[in-house]
């Protein structure tokens, strides 16, 4: 049997601002944008043509689920985009306005460096060795 891990939810404030954000700054594609009814949608962005794990962009459907954005992890790095070349991607996402909380530094594992998405979930944007 073949499996993999397909989406993961990022629980957003407004699905459209989610999405310019994840486009636009970085590079993300739009892979599926459906209504599902009652001002609700299924969005799926993701770095490549949908063949990759991607994340669902969820607005929140109650107070609870409200108070998780920007801290679905307890503040630790959730998330991590893996690149074939670290500097290109760094620098772009710099020129586009994304935060990075670290200067970017080399590990047994990955050069790597912490960011923040629109919300303020944590990334590590990582080259692997």
């Amino acid at each position: 049997m073949k499996r993999r891990l397909a989406l993961a939810t990022l629980v957003v404030e407004d699905y459209d601002a989610a999405i310019a954000w994840y486009t636009g700054k970085l590079g993300f594609r739009l892979l599926q944008d459906k209504p599902l009814g009652a001002g609700k949608r299924w969005v799926v962005v993701g770095p490549g043509d949908g063949d990759e794990a991607g994340l669902l962009l969820a607005q929140p459907g109650d107070e609870r689920q409200r108070q998780r954005i920007g801290d679905q992890t307890g503040g630790r790095v959730g998330f991590f985009l893996n690149t074939d070349d670290f500097w290109r991607d760094y620098h772009a996402m710099q020129a586009k306005g994304v935060e990075f909380l670290e200067t970017p530094r080399e590990e047994a594992y990955a050069t790597v460096a912490v960011f923040r998405d629109l919300h303020g979930n944590t990334w590590d944007l990582l080259e692997p060795k």
